[in-house]
């Protein structure tokens, strides 16, 4: 091959660019709120750089997935059998360049909890893409397991408990299970699902405790050490399991209930919020065994912690936003406070972090966008006209933001091409 032919293969090689980015999961590739991607817009509005919008089926306030230009979502439908507090329960896909709808298959035809919080619903759990397959999660009223086409592997429909405001907890795979919390009213509890047949591997009692016990967080699942851990908070308590097993490996008390937020890595330490009723925004180190409160816990602060957000950890930086609308940016290492601004309005989508960029989403469908460091500034304010409660997922260039009625693709226009 001569030169001339190597140097033009490079080339064209270059100009592909970069496979695009799938959102697997809620809180994207590896469960941070961070994309790779760049180029997202900056700007938008209800007209502006909305590349589709589509109808939604039904309702829910699960957060969209992606995997090959293909978007995942699940809803509650009422129709003809069903009802309002009765819904059948569906997964549906949208082709990503189009916007138009590939397929609907409905999982379970009515819902048998109707129990759920006014900014709660029967589709909040955020499903999860892995190894080919589509996990569906809908708290007490069932899980299934569809391939890519929407063809049915599995369901179970084993785990009944008494939900206090319906499900939250997103589908997490670690090693061989698919991990989700079952904190209700009474005995919550972890469960391991195998996520090759659907059946029950493991079930983990929460540690004792009293009060109100019911949580709604996704766990997070890391490699420490060459060891596997499943690290999920609930009721009064955050926990590290044996994905294997689901043996319990350290604890430690926090002191808060309706755990929403997912909890984060990063600097040997994970960050979570202990949400109601005083927020307090801790960091711990996940190495210890047994009960680690008076040893592991490294900070905490309740200074506008976050409720129901997640925040984001962008290398020694930690940027949240709380339900109220006070974002601030936190020295991840010590807990200091750079700064704590308010954006105004009311979240409970997550912090995204892209391109040195923060994202916020209000529940009235405002995107707030700041530029990352150390000083807070605005970048833009978009009003998208519609309420949304769901997180972003990011693909190809582009944000998909699901709101109470439709599925929206935000990109930037094409050179030469209005918006």
């Amino acid at each position: 091959m001569t030169t001339r032919c190597c140097f033009l293969l490079a080339f064209l090689a270059c100009c592909r660019g970069a496979p695009a980015e799938d959102w697997p999961q809620f809180g994207g590739p590896a469960g941070k709120g961070i994309s790779s991607e760049k180029g997202l817009p900056v700007s938008w509005s209800a007209k502006k750089s909305v590349a589709w919008k589509l109808r939604l089926p039904g309702s829910g306030w699960s957060s969209p997935v992606v995997a090959g230009e293909k978007v995942y979502l699940s809803a509650a439908v009422v129709g003809r059998k069903s009802s309002k507090d009765a819904p059948s329960l569906v997964a549906f896909s949208v082709d990503g360049g189009s916007g138009k709808l590939l397929w609907q298959t409905e999982l379970f035809a009515k819902a048998r909890s109707s129990r759920r919080h006014s900014k709660n619903s029967h589709a909040s759990p955020t499903p999860l893409i892995d190894d080919g397959r589509l996990y569906v999660h809908f708290g007490t009223n069932g899980t299934a397991c569809l391939d890519l086409a929407g063809k049915i592997l599995w369901k179970n429909e084993e785990l009944i408990y008494n939900p206090v405001h319906g499900g939250g907890s997103s589908p997490v795979r670690s090693g061989e299970v698919i991990v989700f919390s079952c904190d209700g009213a009474a005995d919550p509890f972890v469960v391991g699902l195998d996520r090759k047949s659907g059946k029950i591997r493991w079930r983990t009692k929460r540690p004792e405790s009293s009060g109100k016990l019911f949580a709604f967080a996704t766990a997070l699942s890391l490699d420490l050490a060459g060891k596997k851990q499943v690290i999920l908070p609930g009721a009064n308590w955050i926990a590290g399991y044996d994905p294997a097993d689901g043996s319990e490996l350290w604890r430690a008390w926090h002191g808060g209930y309706s755990v929403v937020p997912r909890p984060l890595y990063g600097h040997g330490l994970i960050y979570f919020s202990s949400s109601f009723d005083q927020a307090k925004l801790f960091a711990i180190r996940p190495d210890g065994k047994g009960e680690v409160t008076k040893t592991h816990i490294a900070w905490q602060s309740s200074r506008s912690a976050p409720h129901s957000p997640t925040p984001v950890l962008v290398g020694e930086e930690l940027y949240c936003v709380s339900d109220r609308g006070i974002a601030s940016c936190i020295e991840a290492r010590t807990g200091k406070l750079h700064w704590r601004e308010r954006v105004g309005g009311n979240y409970s989508a997550s912090v995204l972090y892209a391109d040195g960029r923060v994202y916020f989403q209000s529940e009235k469908g405002e995107g707030v966008v700041i530029e990352a460091g150390k000083k807070f500034k605005v970048l833009s304010r978009n009003k998208l006209g519609e309420r949304t409660l769901a997180s972003y997922a990011i693909s190809s260039g582009a944000i998909y933001i699901r709101g109470a009625d439709h599925l929206f693709k935000i990109q930037a226009p094409s050179e030469g091409k209005e918006p």
